[in-house]
C-alpha cells in the first residue's frame, strides 16, 4: 500500500498577460479558474495525511466536513448573534474542565486560536498573579521551563519581559525533571512550566513529582511558585488513556491547563483551549468588556474576531466519539507507534528516544558509531516515497544529536506503515552496501 497522496490535478488557468508577482489581474477569472489557479500553485505541497512531521489533525469524517462549512461565517466573539456557538463553547470548556479533573463550579476557561494564544493568556494570567503581589517594583520576573518548551513560551518571555530560566536537555533526559524545576524557581518566579506530550520526543514530564518538589520548596522557604500544565498533545491523550497519571487540576498547585483542540482533540487547525482552577488563577486583569456587539461582554482572549466552526466541531467530536470513542482511537494511534518503534529499532542503525509509549510519536536518532548515510539523506529518500519526516537537532545541551521524529495520527494505517518501514529497509540496503 502506498502513502496518501493527492486525488487529482488542476487544469491550467485562463491564459493571461505577464504580470509582476502579487498584482491583481485587471479583470476577474471564473471561480473555477481561479480555483485551479490555486491548486496549481500548491500542487506540489505534500498531502497532509502523508506529513508525518505534524500533530495537526488532516482528514475529518464527511459530516464534520459539512459541519465546518456550514458554520465558518459564524463569528464566535458575536455572543448575541450567536448564542448557540456560544453554548457549545461553555459546554466544551465544562467538557474539559471533568476530563482534566477541575472542580466543576469554580473552572473558567475559554476557546482560543490554538495553544500559542492559550499560553500567552497562562503566561499573562501567571504574570499578573505575581504583580499583585504588591513587592515587585523594579524586579525581573522569571519563567522556569525545559528546553522542550514550545517556541510560543520563549515569544511570551520576550514580548512580555519576562526571563526565561531554562532547564538544559540531559544526556538521558530530554525534559525539565522536578529537582531541575525546584533548583531554578525563587521569589521572582512567576510559574513552572511543565509539558504534558513533548514535541521533542513525546514523552510526559513528571508534573507531579515537580508539584512535590515546589511543595517542598514552599515549606522550606514560603516561596509559592504555580504550575501551568501545556498539554497541548497529552491534554487529548491522557484522560482517555492514561487515567490513573496525576497530572492536572487533581494537583493543587496546577493553577492552569491548556490544550490543543487541532492536534488530537481531531478538529482542523484553528482550536486551543484554555482552563484555569478558578476566576482568581486567571486573574480579572485579563477582562475587557466590549458593549458594541448587542450588549456588555466580557472578553478574556487576545484575539478577538475569529470563525466558530472550530468549537462546533469540538463538541461534534465530543458527541460522535463519546469517552470509550476517544480512546479506542487514541489507543489505536499508540499500540501503531509503539509497533512502529520496535520494528525500527530492530532494524539495528537506530536509537530510540521516543517509542510512542506517552504520545503516539516516534523518535530517532543514529546510534553511536560510523555510517555512511545521515539520517538526512534518510529523510530525504523517504520524500521521493511521498514521506514528509522531519529531522531536527536536540536542544542544548545535545544539540550534536540529530532525530527523526514520526507522528502517528488515525488516518494512518497498518498498510501506511509497512509500506514506510519498506522504504526504510529499501534505503538501508543500499546504504550500508555502498562503500564509503
Amino acid at each position: 500500500m502506498s502513502c496518501p497522496q493527492a486525488a487529482s490535478r488542476a487544469s491550467a488557468p485562463p491564459t493571461t498577460t505577464a504580470r509582476a508577482p502579487g498584482a491583481l489581474p485587471s479583470k476577474g477569472w471564473t471561480a473555477s479558474a481561479a480555483a485551479n489557479a490555486v491548486r496549481i500553485k500548491l500542487r506540489e505541497d505534500i498531502t497532509p495525511a502523508a506529513n508525518l512531521a505534524t500533530f495537526l489533525t488532516s482528514t475529518v469524517e464527511p459530516e464534520a466536513e459539512r459541519l465546518f462549512s456550514e458554520y465558518l461565517p459564524y463569528n464566535l466573539i458575536d455572543r448575541d448573534q450567536y448564542p448557540g456557538a456560544t453554548e457549545l463553547e461553555r459546554h466544551c470548556v465544562q467538557t474539559l474542565a471533568g476530563l482534566w479533573n477541575a472542580d466543576l463550579s469554580t473552572a473558567v476557561g475559554t476557546a482560543t486560536t490554538g495553544s500559542s494564544e492559550a499560553a500567552l493568556l497562562a503566561g499573562t494570567s501567571l504574570l499578573r498573579r505575581w504583580r499583585h503581589r504588591g513587592d515587585t517594583a523594579g524586579r525581573k520576573p522569571n519563567l522556569v521551563l525545559g528546553a522542550n518548551a514550545h517556541v510560543c513560551w520563549h515569544k511570551f518571555c520576550r514580548y512580555w519581559e519576562v526571563e526565561p530560566r531554562i532547564a538544559p536537555a540531559q544526556q538521558d533526559l530530554l525534559h525539565l525533571s522536578a529537582q531541575q524545576a525546584k533548583e531554578r524557581c525563587d521569589e521572582d518566579t512567576i510559574g513552572v512550566v511543565s509539558v504534558l506530550g513533548s514535541t521533542i520526543d513525546g514523552s510526559y514530564e513528571p508534573v507531579a513529582g515537580i508539584a512535590a518538589a515546589l511543595d517542598e520548596l514552599a515549606a522550606e522557604t514560603g516561596v509559592d511558585v504555580p504550575i501551568h500544565v501545556d498539554a497541548a498533545s497529552g491534554g487529548f491523550v491522557a484522560p482517555f488513556l492514561d487515567p490513573e497519571l496525576i497530572w492536572d487540576f487533581r494537583l493543587p498547585r496546577v493553577h492552569s491547563i491548556n490544550a490543543s483542540g487541532h492536534k488530537y482533540g481531531m478538529v482542523p487547525a484553528g482550536l486551543g483551549w484554555i482552563l484555569w482552577c478558578d476566576s482568581e488563577a486567571r486573574t480579572n486583569w485579563l477582562s475587557f468588556d466590549t458593549n458594541y456587539l448587542g450588549s456588555t461582554r466580557a472578553n478574556h482572549e487576545l484575539s478577538f474576531s475569529r470563525s466558530a466552526a472550530p468549537v462546533v466541531l469540538q463538541y461534534y467530536n465530543f458527541l460522535r466519539l463519546g469517552f470509550d470513542g476517544f480512546r479506542e482511537l487514541h489507543a489505536r494511534c499508540r499500540a501503531t507507534a509503539t509497533s512502529l518503534a520496535a520494528s525500527l529499532d530492530e532494524m539495528g542503525p537506530f536509537q530510540i528516544l521516543g517509542d510512542g509509549s506517552d504520545l503516539p510519536v516516534v523518535v530517532l536518532s543514529q546510534r553511536d558509531g560510523r555510517h555512511r548515510w545521515t539520517l538526512r539523506e534518510l529523510a530525504a529518500h523517504l520524500g521521493t516515497h511521498g514521506w514528509s519526516v522531519p529531522v531536527y537537532a536536540l536542544p542544548p545541551d545535545r544539540q550534536q544529536t540529530d532525530v527523526i521524529r514520526i507522528v502517528v495520527r488515525n488516518e494512518l494505517t497498518a498498510g501506511h506503515v509497512e509500506d514506510l518501514l519498506s522504504a526504510v529497509r529499501g534505503y538501508l540496503s543500499g546504504a550500508i552496501a555502498t562503500p564509503a
